[in-house]
Parts: C-alpha cells; structure tokens; sequence
C-alpha cells in the first residue's frame, strides 16, 4: 500500500499536467505545469531540463513538494476530480542525456505531444539540444486529497477582466493581463508545517489584491505564496504559463494574494518571443554547466529517435 492508492488512479495517469510546487530559497512556494509519469512502485518522476533548473535546485534545498493534478485538457475525461499530492522529492546532481530510467515518461511525451517527435531529427534537433539534458525528480507521496472538479462559470458570469475594471484600480495589480483570461488559477501557499499547499481558485481582483477562496482541506497560512495559470491544447501545444508572486494576507474572513512580481519564463506566447526564449535557454543551460566545471554533455539522439518512431506508430494505429 503506498499512498496513491487513495487516488483515482486512471484519473491521475490521465492527465496530461500538473502543477508542481517546490519552496524557493525565500520560502515562496511556486508552481509550474509539469508532466508526471507514475511508477509502479507508487513514487510520481517528474523531469526537468538544465534551462530551468530551478525546481531541481529547490528541491536540494528542501524536499518538500506539492501536486495537483486540477486541469484535464486533453485527457478525455469529463468531470475530472482533483487530486492533490503532498510529499517528498530527490533530484540526483546527475544528468541525463539519454532516455535511460525515463523510457516510459519520454514515451508517453511522444505519444501525447506528437509535433515534439521533430525535436530529435534534423534541423530542429540543432536547436533544441538543451531540451534533452535532463534531471530527473522522483516524488514519495506523501499525503493525497481527492477534491471534486471546480464547478464551471455560469454562462454569462463575469470575467476576471469585467471584475478588474470595476475593481476600484483594480486592473493596474501586477498580474491583471496574465490572470484577465482565464477562468481560474491555481495557488501555492504553504501550510502551519511550511510545506507547499495547492488549490485551484477563481481569483477577484480587489483594489488591494487577489481575493481567494479555497477548500477547506487547504490549509494555506499567510506568507508568502503564487498564483500560477497555463494552459495547453488537446495535443499539449500552445503553451503559455505565467506565475504571479506576493504575500497571502488575512482579509476579514478569507484570504488575499497580494501581488508583488510576475514571471513568465516563456514569455508572453507571441511568436516573436521564439527568438530571445531560445536565447535564455541556452545560457541558462550552458550556466549550469560552467557552474559545476562541466563540458557539454552530448544528447543520445538515437534513443529518442527510436522512441519518437514507437509513438508514431502507435499514434497513427
């Protein structure tokens, strides 16, 4: 018995992302879209490639994660339930530049991302090489909550937008354009222990800040914490992320994310972003390297390639 087995677990294996939480060196909690594998032996991998490190680096500091699998764009499922994963993570310092201990993740990437099948054949290959030098993160549960599916806006409800604009300046937050689209976001917070908590929210624009409502297994305590929203299409494209970081504060009987920051690693999702996006990943990539005295590792091109084409083939039978 491990604790996923209090999950749905072919809910939890058919979603395509989840948000992943790790505490910052200043204790903030922030979550970023991830593909998760699980493996049989009841532990979630997760990877992440050297340009964003971040998380692995997070996670040497302190071990303590969260997950919430809260967006089931693309899985075919109708009503998903959330499911929400606290527990402790390891990274090795090790990277990997082959599919090996990873076969099964790389394998379900091409399968449910097929445009990604180009990224390991000529030309796009020459571009995308960071992508492939990985760490991999394994996550022991923990602790896992079953929510039910955030109940979708009425038809006609006000937007984040609509309710920003009669907000009393509302509109001029940090984080307004990121937010204004979308339908909810997803808060990390951390609870009395310090560890990272998750909940999907429809944040209301205030004149001082978000205000947020969550479930009541969420124990979320002030200090600080982030709104993040993503989203992706049915074939995990068009991707777009943004992470809005402040202070969670008491506001009369609920809670109030106080917006001091925005982070869009990968930029607004223009396409004339493309450019200065590759550029931070491969100095980002090669920083980590010179870092630790390094020389640049070389991809295992054929490996992937051998995977790519076992997704091709299945995808097209």
């Amino acid at each position: 018995m491990t604790p996923l087995d209090d999950a749905p677990l072919d809910v939890l294996d058919a979603y395509r992302t989840c948000e992943f939480a790790t505490l910052g060196r200043d204790g903030t909690p922030a979550a970023w879209p991830t593909a998760v594998r699980r493996k049989e032996d009841g532990t979630l991998l997760l990877t992440t490639s050297l340009a964003f490190a971040q998380k692995a680096l997070n996670v040497r500091r302190d071990s303590r994660v969260g997950l919430l699998f809260s967006d089931a764009t693309g899985s075919g499922l109708t009503d998903a339930p959330q499911i929400f994963v606290g527990g402790r993570a390891e990274c090795p310092d090790q990277i990997v530049t082959g599919p090996e201990g990873a076969e099964d993740y790389w394998q379900m990437l091409f399968e449910r991302q097929p445009h990604s099948q180009a990224y390991v054949s000529a030309p796009l290959r020459w571009t995308m090489d960071w992508y492939y030098l990985r760490l991999l993160i394994t996550v022991t549960p923990e602790q896992v909550i079953v929510r039910p599916p955030l109940v979708a806006s009425a038809p006609g409800t006000a937007t984040a937008a609509d309710k920003a604009g009669g907000a009393g300046g509302a509109g001029t937050l940090p984080g307004a354009a990121q937010l204004a689209p979308y339908d909810s976001a997803v808060l990390s917070a951390r609870d009395a222990s310090g560890a990272p908590v998750l909940a999907r929210t429809r944040p209301v624009p205030t004149a001082a800040g978000y205000a947020v409502e969550l479930p009541d297994d969420c124990r979320a305590e002030p200090g600080p914490a982030a709104l993040l929203v993503h989203r992706h299409d049915d074939r995990m494209n068009n991707m777009h992320n943004a992470l809005v970081r402040g202070r969670l504060e008491a506001s009369g009987d609920g809670l109030l994310l106080v917006p001091e920051k925005v982070v869009q690693p990968m930029g607004t999702g223009r396409a004339s972003d493309a450019l200065g996006v590759m550029r931070r990943t491969k100095h980002a990539t090669a920083r980590y390297l010179e870092r630790r005295g390094l020389p640049r590792p070389e991809v295992r091109w054929n490996e992937f390639r051998a995977l790519a084409a076992a997704a091709r083939k299945k995808n097209a039978s």
